[in-house]
C-alpha cells in the first residue's frame, strides 16, 4: 500500500517540475561555454581582419601627428596584447558594457537597443507569413500525396529553397515599388505620419496610440522585406510538415484513431499533428536564428535600420566593438531559441 502523499509516480507534478528546472539549469550551464567559445572566435576574427579603425576614423587626407594616432589608439586599447585586450573585452560584457563605438562615438548597447526592434519585428512577421503558409501547405501535401496539390507544393518549396533572398527583395522592389507604385522602396515608416516611438516597435506603437494611418503604412514598408526573408523558412517547413506528417499518419495509433470513428479532421489536427510538430519545432527555432543573424542583405536591399544593416555598415568601417557586441547579441538570441524549443517539447 502507498501511504497517502508518498506517490512514486514519476508523473507526478512536483517531480516532473524538479525534472524540468534540473534540464533548465543543465542546458543554461551548457550555454555558458557556448557563448565564451562565440565571444573567442568573434573577437580573434576581428583582432585578424586587416585594417586599422583609427585611420578610418582620421579620414583620408587628415594632417594628424604619430602621437596623436599613438594616443588614439592607446585610449581605444588596440595597442594592447591581445589577451589584454579579449580579458578587457569580457570583463566589459560581465558589467553590460560592449564598449563605444569608433564611428558614431556612442556606447555599443545604445546602438543595439536602438536597431534591436527594427529587426525583431521584421523577424517576428517573417516567421509567421512562413508558418501561417507553410504548415497547412504541409498538411495539405502529406493528407493528399502525389496529388496536383501536393506537386504544386513540392515544386513551390524547391523553388523557395532554390531562391536567393536578395534577387527575391530586388524583384519584389522593381514590380511593386518602381511599376506598380504601391508599396515603398526602404525604410521603416514616411516621414509625417504622427507616429511617435515609444518601444521601437512601430507596429506596436501605432496599435498603442491608436493611429490607424501609421499602422498601415509601417506594415506597407514590412511586408516586402519580411515576405523575402520568409521563403526560405517557408519552403524548408513546409518539406519537413509534409515528411514527418506522411511518418505520423501511417502509425497505428492513427489508424487505431480512425478506427473509432473519429473524424478526418479530428485525426489529423489532435492526433498526427501534435506528434508531426516535434521536430517542426526544432527547425523554426533554428531558422528564426538564422533569420536574425541573416538578416543583414535583406536589411541592406529595403534600407532597413535595423541591427543587420548596423553590422554591414561596421564591417566596412572596420567598427570592432559593434560588429563584436552585435554577433554576441545574435549569439545570445540563437542560444535562448534552441533552449525555447527544447522546453517546449
Amino acid at each position: 500500500m502507498r501511504g497517502r502523499g508518498l506517490d512514486p509516480s514519476p508523473f507526478s507534478f512536483p517531480f516532473a517540475r524538479s525534472m524540468t528546472l534540473t534540464y533548465l539549469i543543465r542546458r543554461l550551464l551548457q550555454a555558458i561555454p557556448v557563448f565564451l567559445g562565440v565571444t573567442f572566435i568573434v573577437f580573434l576574427l576581428m583582432y585578424m581582419t586587416p585594417g586599422d579603425p583609427v585611420d578610418l576614423m582620421m579620414g583620408e587626407g587628415s594632417v594628424v601627428s604619430e602621437e596623436e594616432i599613438e594616443q588614439l589608439r592607446h585610449e581605444l586599447g588596440l595597442d594592447r596584447p591581445f589577451y589584454e585586450q579579449y580579458g578587457r573585452f569580457l570583463a566589459g560584457i560581465f558589467r553590460g558594457d560592449l564598449g563605444n563605438s569608433v564611428t558614431h562615438r556612442r556606447p555599443v548597447t545604445v546602438l543595439i537597443w536602438e536597431r534591436l526592434p527594427a529587426t525583431i519585428e521584421l523577424t517576428l512577421l517573417a516567421g509567421i507569413i512562413a508558418l501561417a503558409v507553410a504548415i497547412p501547405a504541409g498538411i495539405v501535401s502529406a493528407v493528399r500525396r502525389y496529388s496536383v496539390l501536393d506537386a504544386v507544393g513540392s515544386i513551390s518549396s524547391l523553388i523557395g529553397v532554390s531562391m536567393p533572398g536578395f534577387w527575391l527583395g530586388l524583384i519584389l522592389i522593381i514590380f511593386f515599388s518602381v511599376a506598380l507604385k504601391v508599396l515603398p522602396v526602404a525604410g521603416r515608416i514616411t516621414y509625417g505620419t504622427g507616429l511617435e516611438p515609444r518601444t521601437g516597435f512601430f507596429v506596436l506603437d501605432a496599435i498603442l496610440q491608436g493611429n490607424g494611418r501609421a499602422l498601415v503604412d509601417v506594415l506597407k514598408h514590412l511586408i516586402m522585406p519580411a515576405f523575402a526573408m520568409s521563403v526560405v523558412m517557408m519552403a524548408m517547413t513546409m518539406r519537413l510538415t509534409r515528411s514527418s506528417m506522411l511518418e505520423v499518419i501511417n502509425q497505428d495509433y492513427i489508424k487505431t484513431a480512425r478506427a473509432k470513428g473519429l473524424a478526418n479532421r479530428t485525426v489529423i489536427l489532435r492526433h498526427a499533428l501534435r506528434n508531426a510538430l516535434i521536430p517542426v519545432i526544432t527547425t523554426v527555432a533554428l531558422n528564426l536564428g538564422s533569420l536574425l543573424g541573416g538578416n543583414m542583405i535583406i536589411e541592406t536591399v529595403f534600407g532597413w535600420p535595423g541591427l543587420g544593416r548596423l553590422v554591414v555598415e561596421s564591417v566596412y568601417a572596420r567598427d570592432y566593438p559593434v560588429v563584436q557586441g552585435c554577433v554576441l547579441v545574435y549569439a545570445l538570441i540563437y542560444v535562448s531559441l534552441n533552449l525555447i524549443a527544447d522546453l517546449s517539447y
